[in-house]
Parts: C-alpha cells; sequence; structure tokens
C-alpha cells in the first residue's frame, strides 16, 4: 500500500579501519515516493546503498528493505531493486531491444511475455526510432532514457537512480524528470534519486536526506527543512540555500 515503510535503517554504522563511512544512520522511505538523497561525494551514500543492497555487511545496525535483511536475504532484495547507475552500462554491440530481452530474461520474463513490455517501454521513452541502434552508438541522454526502460520492464518495487540528468541538456533533463515521476505516479515504485541537480530534486522529490560525513544531517519534506532552517516554508527558499544552510551550520 502507498505510503507505508518500505526502507528502514536503525543505527546503520559501517567502519572501514579507522574510518566511519557511515555512522548511527537512520531513516525511513515510504512505499511510491520519490525520496531525495542527497550529500557531497564522500557522503557515505554510496556505502549506504551498498548495505540496502546486501553488497557489504554492516558493522553495526541493521536495515530493512521491502522487510527483508539485505545481508541475509540479498537475493529477495536484488529481485525487488532496480539501479541506474552514474555511468550506466548496456551491451554496445546489442541494440535497445536486445538489451532489454537479455535483461527481462534474467529476470525470469519470457520473450512472449517481454516483447510487448519491451516496446511499451521503448515507446514511453521515445526510444522506437531507435530500438535497433546498436547503444554503443547511443547518447548519453539515449543511454539514460534506456536504463528507465529496462526499470519499466523488471517492475522492481524500488529504484535507485544514481545522477539520471547529469550531462543531459535542458530538454533532455526534463523528459527524464517527467519519465522519474511516472515511475512513482503509474507504478508505485518507491524512487531514491541520487543527484547534484538540486533544482530537478526539489520539483520532484517528496522528502529529502542530506548525508555528510557519513551521517543523516537532515530528512524530511522540503517544506519542513526550509521552516526549519529559514521560518518559512515557500518558493523563496530554493534546495541550493537549503543545502548550503546545512552545511555551514555543521
Amino acid at each position: 500500500m502507498r505510503g507505508e515503510t518500505i526502507i528502514e535503517t536503525r543505527g546503520l554504522t559501517k567502519v572501514y579501519g579507522s574510518q566511519k563511512a557511515v555512522s548511527d544512520l537512520t531513516f525511513s522511505v515510504k512505499e511510491g515516493e520519490i525520496f531525495g538523497f542527497l550529500g557531497p561525494n564522500g557522503s557515505g551514500k554510496t556505502t549506504t546503498l551498498l548495505m540496502l543492497l546486501g553488497l557489504t555487511e554492516p558493522t553495526s545496525g541493521w536495515a530493512r528493505v521491502a522487510g527483508f535483511d539485505p545481508l541475509r536475504e540479498s537475493m529477495k532484495v536484488k529481485r525487488i531493486i532496480g539501479y541506474i547507475p552514474e555511468n550506466i552500462g548496456f551491451y554496445e554491440d546489442m541494440n535497445a531491444v536486445e538489451n532489454l530481452r537479455f535483461i527481462a530474461r534474467l529476470n525470469g520474463l519470457t520473450d512472449k511475455v517481454s516483447t510487448g513490455k519491451i516496446m511499451d517501454a521503448l515507446e514511453t521513452v521515445g526510444l522506437s526510432d531507435e530500438a535497433t541502434k546498436k547503444v554503443g552508438a547511443y547518447s548519453r541522454g539515449m543511454r539514460q532514457r534506456l536504463g528507465i526502460a529496462e526499470i519499466m520492464i523488471k517492475e522492481p518495487k524500488i529504484a535507485f537512480l544514481d545522477e539520471p540528468t547529469l550531462g543531459l541538456d535542458p530538454e533532455a533533463t526534463t523528459k527524464n524528470i517527467g519519465f522519474i515521476q511516472a515511475l512513482s505516479k503509474d507504478k508505485n515504485i518507491t524512487v531514491i534519486l541520487s543527484s547534484h541537480d538540486l533544482k530537478q530534486v526539489q520539483k520532484i522529490a517528496a522528502r529529502i536526506g542530506i548525508m555528510l560525513e557519513g551521517k543523516m544531517i537532515a530528512e524530511g519534506t522540503f517544506k519542513d527543512l526550509t521552516q526549519e532552517k529559514f521560518g518559512v516554508g515557500d518558493s523563496r527558499i530554493s534546495l541550493d540555500d537549503l543545502y548550503m544552510k546545512y552545511f555551514q551550520e555543521v
């Protein structure tokens, strides 16, 4: 049901040697929402993601993803998660249809079932005319759209999107933001959006979390956080303003 907690951590900590990459992290994300996961490079976002995916073991604390323990039930977690990294990778000598068919097979879909889903997804993201072009000839924006099509094929409960608009022109950025909104609104997919494009995050994120030096220094709706820091919760404040305010006070 939309609105129930789907990701939850309590005291999640990861130590490498003498360095705490993530420290006592406690936060939650609701089903179907877009959560803006922000912070500079080295703030602990990637390590947090690795723990949520079950790819690295917490030093202490715990996490639950759709009720599953990522460490002990990692395969169950992987089946319900989609992930588009910053540098998204596809088989460059295969075309869009071939790449998506391969991904569908990995997720247990027969070719008969996946064919219609693939064409519908390519139509949705505007790649129908490029469906038979080798992905090696795709622009960055086209690759990002193909990644969103991949999410549509898998239909996960949760999608982690890392810098989905990086390097895109304004038109391509607007289109990708629209596709991401549709994942949440139409498919009830929970989206964890990590991006340095704060203007776009402000447009679509229901709530945001800001990490710094391994700690979550802010979590909540944009309105609540601006009210807390500036005494107002309206459009006079931008997410850039809020972001810098938290860093200045740490």
